[in-house]
């Protein structure tokens, strides 16, 4: 038998080679794959003789930490049920598998379910982009089972997976288990990743330590202006501030490339969200919770999905994030504060242009071939609700040649080196940069400035 007690420390020892939010086997280019037909797909319950062998495979293992006959039957049978919603349940637990027999039996079940030929150097995120792609329904009690094998790795979990706006299909393991740690926390040792609450500021004339060509996310609000290093939300992810006398919680995909600003005041009958990093993932976007409710949202669109605040039909405003370079930031603002350097916790990664160049490192399923997965675009939704994005290349050259750059009533205008939008009467809109993949992701009916208007 197959001892399973110590898989979290073996996987977790994997990754850390890696760096956050990474898997080692899942380094590799993305490009836009030609997804064939779906298999055929059965409705229904399962039979039950089937739902006691996922019972087996997939919770019974882990409860009793054995690997033995009964599973290899149990998986046997379900590789040939011909059932292939079966196979998320297989990928769920390929993510957390250590031992190479294991996931080559799971993903020969898979194969076999999916009708598929997978990479055998990415097995798992080839696997996972098919079932993503073609949309294939998940099995029935498929968030119980879900959720017992996610919380057997990673107890914090238990109150994160529940019933929600949210399809947990897409949802899979970052590689880092979950910040839980309590609001103002400043002790950084753990194996999330660490977000910082009331971070420590500096004037930009203390901060000797920054190039003027490192990158920041700038934000203003009510006349007070900020930057926080590219370098330093590498490392954080989140950060709860407050600037301008307004509440914020900002998260920072990597992944995706995007930075956003959301308020989290003034939010009635509501006490303020700590965004928190889950350690989850859904299509390569990092997924937030609130720590005080345990609610989970929608890190792009800013609404939460389950929980308390799901409930109360929780909406979080966005503020716009402008992307720029340091020099020119400090020039323009020249009363910014700017995150202190320790922040950065003595590491200097740049996930930009190291691990994540060559595409999403995560499954994401079919891709809008409209631009390039990761040409950055500036990102708002309109007043009437339309999601739009804008080339940041092509608009910048548009706007430094003084063409307007406009979609329906919203418009792009330069700010401190980057791109911001601004309504019919100059109001901010919320804009900030994203990778293509990313955006158009959840919104996939987004129009795209210069081909659709």
């Amino acid at each position: 038998m197959i001892r399973l007690q110590s898989h979290l420390r073996a996987v977790l020892a994997l990754l850390a080679l890696c760096g956050p939010m990474a898997a080692c086997a899942e380094q590799t280019a993305h490009s836009i794959t030609q997804f064939s037909a779906a298999p055929e797909t059965p409705t229904g319950p399962l039979s039950s003789d089937m739902a006691r062998n996922v019972q087996v495979v997939f919770v019974d293992s882990l409860e009793r930490s054995v690997w033995g006959p009964d599973q290899q039957v149990a998986l046997n049978d379900i590789a040939l049920s011909g059932d292939p919603r079966l196979a998320w349940i297989i990928a769920d637990m390929m993510r957390f598998t250590w031992r190479q027999s294991f996931d080559d039996g799971l993903a020969a079940a898979a194969a076999t379910l999916l009708n598929l030929e997978y990479d055998d150097h990415r097995r798992w995120h080839h696997i996972t982009d098919h079932l993503i792609a073609w949309d294939i329904p998940a099995p029935p009690d498929y968030l119980r089972v879900k959720r017992a094998i996610f919380t057997q790795f990673v107890p914090g979990w238990d109150r994160i997976f529940v019933e929600g706006d949210i399809d947990w299909r897409h949802v899979s393991w970052g590689g880092v288990l979950i910040d839980d740690r309590p609001f103002g926390t400043t002790d950084d040792v753990c194996n999330c990743i660490p977000a910082a609450d009331n971070p420590q500021v500096t004037t930009a004339q203390q901060a000797t330590w920054l190039d003027d060509d490192d990158i920041v996310f700038g934000i203003e609000i009510n006349g007070e202006a900020r930057a926080y290093p590219r370098q330093i939300m590498e490392v954080r992810e989140m950060i709860n501030d407050t600037l301008g006398g307004r509440d914020l919680g900002i998260p920072y995909c990597t992944l995706c490339g995007a930075a956003q600003a959301y308020f989290t005041d003034r939010i009635p009958g509501v006490q303020r969200p700590v965004l928190r990093t889950s350690g989850l993932l859904s299509r390569s976007n990092k997924v937030m919770y609130d720590l005080n409710t345990y609610s989970v949202f929608d890190t792009f669109l800013g609404h939460a999905v389950t929980g308390p605040l799901a409930d109360k039909g929780v909406q979080l405003e966005q503020a716009t994030v402008i992307t720029t370079d340091w020099g020119t930031w400090k020039t323009e603002h020249p009363t910014t504060t700017v995150l202190a350097e320790y922040l950065a916790l003595g590491r200097d990664f740049n996930f930009r242009d190291g691990r994540d160049k060559n595409g999403p490192i995560f499954p994401v399923g079919d891709v809008d071939p409209r631009l390039p997965i990761q040409e950055d675009i500036i990102g708002v939704t309109t007043p009437k609700g339309t999601p739009v994005a804008f080339p940041r290349g092509a608009a910048l050259l548009a706007l430094q040649a003084g063409d307007p750059v406009q979609f329906e009533d919203v418009q792009l205008v330069l700010s401190a080196g980057g791109l911001r939008a601004i309504g019919p009467q100059g109001q901010d809109m919320g804009s900030h940069q994203a990778f293509w993949f990313a955006w158009s992701q959840f919104h996939p009916t987004t129009r795209l400035w210069g081909a659709d208007n």
